[in-house]
């Protein structure tokens, strides 16, 4: 059993799309058995189509770490909540609740 740190559901268009975690070997998104029987389900990202099975890596997954803020809002946000900029998934759970686009993130 892996143990798991943070994690934060993931959102396509409003809907619960899966889980991102935080775990002891890297990191892992599950899509949500809910969603994959959705009535259109689509994937968050070309690189993490729909799939039953978590994908895993031992480093942060690229796709993620592209809807983190750059430029004056990321250092307005490592600021506002004194978060280290190396800390990727920390950054993801605290500033892309209300990002950009059809994919978001609250932390759980």
């Amino acid at each position: 059993m892996i143990s798991t740190f943070r994690q934060g559901n993931v959102f396509f268009d409003g809907i619960f799309a899966g889980v991102i975690a935080e775990t002891e070997k890297g990191y892992s998104f599950s899509y949500a058995a809910s969603y994959l029987s959705g009535p259109v389900p689509h994937p968050v990202s070309l690189t993490l189509p729909l799939q039953g099975e978590a994908f895993t890596s031992t480093v942060f997954f690229p796709f993620f770490d592209g809807l983190i803020p750059e430029g004056w809002l990321l250092e307005i946000s490592l600021e506002t909540w004194k978060l280290n900029p190396r800390d990727r998934m920390g950054l993801l759970l605290a500033t892309c609740k209300d990002s950009i686009g059809a994919v978001s993130v609250e932390a759980i």
